[in-house]
């Protein structure tokens, strides 16, 4: 079963490739964009973590932190992270315990053990308040961003 807009966020606590904590948890009262991504290339920068890195003034300026999750080791994660110059947190996701809760796993063309291309919008509260699962890189950085600028200042849910 999917996860659904209006549904609770899945709780996690893991540890980035470069040793932060990030828990869901203790992002609330803050806005979350977990987002999603099959693979950490080593042999360059993808789309979707340049456009995210190159936003990540608007999403701090709503308040949002990006998180981005893959399959990979925390190795691999932490050579993407220095071959693109990121400042996100990347969570290493090996066991696909996350992947798996988010609805994501069996991505690119059903290869099992990938995650799909997906962007998750957390409310402050923890809820899911915007999906979006395409293939298409460059629409998940301002898809989030839409949702994140028509969502309440309030910090309420938008289901």
């Amino acid at each position: 079963m999917s996860l659904q807009v209006g549904q609770p966020a899945p709780d996690f606590t893991r540890r980035s490739d470069d040793g932060r904590t990030v828990s869901l948890q203790e992002r609330r009262g803050q806005w979350t964009v977990l987002y999603f991504y099959p693979r950490a290339s080593s042999a360059g920068c993808s789309i979707e973590a340049q456009r995210f890195e190159a936003a990540l003034p608007e999403f701090e300026r709503h308040g949002a932190q990006v998180i981005g999750v893959s399959t990979d080791t925390e190795a691999r994660q932490a050579r993407f992270r220095d071959t693109c110059s990121l400042t996100f947190p990347l969570i290493p996701d090996s066991d696909r315990s996350l992947a798996q809760a988010y609805g994501v796993i069996g991505g690119l063309s059903g290869l099992l053990g990938m995650t799909s291309r997906a962007t998750f919008l957390i409310d402050p509260h923890g809820t899911v308040t915007w999906i979006h699962r395409s293939a298409n890189p460059m629409t998940h950085v301002t898809g989030a961003l839409k949702e994140l600028e028509a969502a309440p200042r309030t910090g309420a849910a938008t289901s």
